[in-house]
């Protein structure tokens, strides 16, 4: 309550941001706790977040028709249906293990972020990098590549890509946040993992809900309830609008029960994050060695491309600018760079070396 009350006084002394507070609802913005506008209950109840959501839906539904023909059918009617896509074999063996190999063995600095016990390591996919692996770089350029993730994106931009870890149960800390089933945001975008290494029931996989992408009228009135009741609800991830879910709540919504995806490495997963997905739990310290990719625009452009970042030089160099722009706005108290520089990425026999996992 002591820390609703002081987001409440900060908001009061921050009037002059009204103009973006009410421009951002024509946004992806989504933290209710930061935009009064967005969080209201008043509003919500009058059905605010239950209308963006339905907006957003509706014009990415229109830019996938314009995408439709790139996909092939049954990969389109599988992604309409789950919300999701599992590709095997994306390379062909002999490229794969090279690819594999070379990308473990990989000498270049490091972020890490810790999340509970869990923490992550990632090397941004750069022009360099893109050089030096004329393999990987066929790959994101290939049609069957770039067809599945823009689908499931709802846009022809290019993505953002990083080489990452993710080492489970591997430093002491509270549960993982990630393990609690959630939606990224309010509207469809997307992420996908090519992973690298075999991913085992017991190797905190990712997990899915099948068709949870899907804007229901039992799904819209969860989401009206959530909106009203958030700000008090004391779960400041949910606040921040990435929206937790019980297993129990999924019943009652309909939905199935999570789809793991333990799967051999050499296998692409795409996700529209507005679907409920989470990391599974685990007995046993894991590590998850993968090629990630990212893709979240405004929700609200009725169009597919014209994404003056996704232009070739620009767009390969995001990752790396991203993380040294955050890294300016935190030295003046702008922003929090969450993902601080960890030393030298070495993945070999499931191993990461970073500061992180060394202190």
């Amino acid at each position: 309550m002591a820390s609703d009350s002081a987001d409440q006084r900060r908001r009061r002394s921050d009037w002059w941001l009204a103009p973006w507070w009410v421009m951002a609802v024509a946004t992806g913005a989504k933290s209710f706790v930061d935009n009064p506008i967005l969080g209201s209950r008043r509003l919500n109840r009058w059905g605010l977040h239950v209308k963006r959501l339905q907006v957003a839906h509706r014009i990415a539904g229109r830019r996938r028709e314009r995408l439709a023909r790139h996909l092939k059918r049954e990969l389109r009617e599988s992604f309409d249906r789950d919300g999701y896509l599992v590709i095997p074999d994306v390379l062909p063996g002999h490229a794969f293990e090279r690819l594999r190999n070379e990308l473990l063995g990989l000498a270049a600095p490091c972020r890490t972020q810790q999340q509970g016990d869990t923490f992550t390591s990632r090397v941004p996919v750069g022009p360099e990098l893109l050089r030096k692996l004329p393999v990987l770089r066929a790959l994101l350029d290939s049609s069957r590549w770039r067809s599945a993730l823009g689908y499931a994106a709802s846009f022809s931009s290019r993505p953002i890509y990083y080489l990452q870890a993710i080492a489970g149960g591997a430093v002491d800390g509270p549960p993982d946040p990630q393990l609690q089933l959630h939606a990224d945001t309010f509207h469809p975008s997307m992420k996908a993992w090519l992973f690298l290494t075999d991913v085992g029931e017991d190797d905190r996989p990712l997990t899915y809900v099948a068709g949870s992408h899907r804007l229901t009228p039992a799904r819209q009135d969860w989401e009206r309830r959530r909106s009203v009741e958030v700000l008090a609800s004391g779960d400041r991830l949910s606040q921040r609008g990435s929206l937790r879910i019980s297993l129990q709540e999924l019943e009652k919504l309909g939905l199935p029960k999570p789809t793991s995806f333990h799967v051999p490495a050499n296998t692409l997963v795409v996700i529209d994050t507005c679907g409920f997905h989470a990391r599974a739990h685990s007995h046993r310290p894991s590590m998850r060695v993968e090629l990630w990719a990212y893709c979240r625009r405004s929700p609200f452009l009725p169009w597919t491309g014209l994404d003056p970042l996704g232009w070739r030089p620009l767009a390969d160099r995001r990752a790396l600018w991203l993380g040294i722009a955050l890294d300016w706005l935190d030295r003046r108290g702008l922003a929090k760079q969450h993902w601080r520089l960890g030393g030298q990425w070495r993945a070999q026999h499931g191993l990461i070396d970073s500061d992180l996992s060394r202190s």
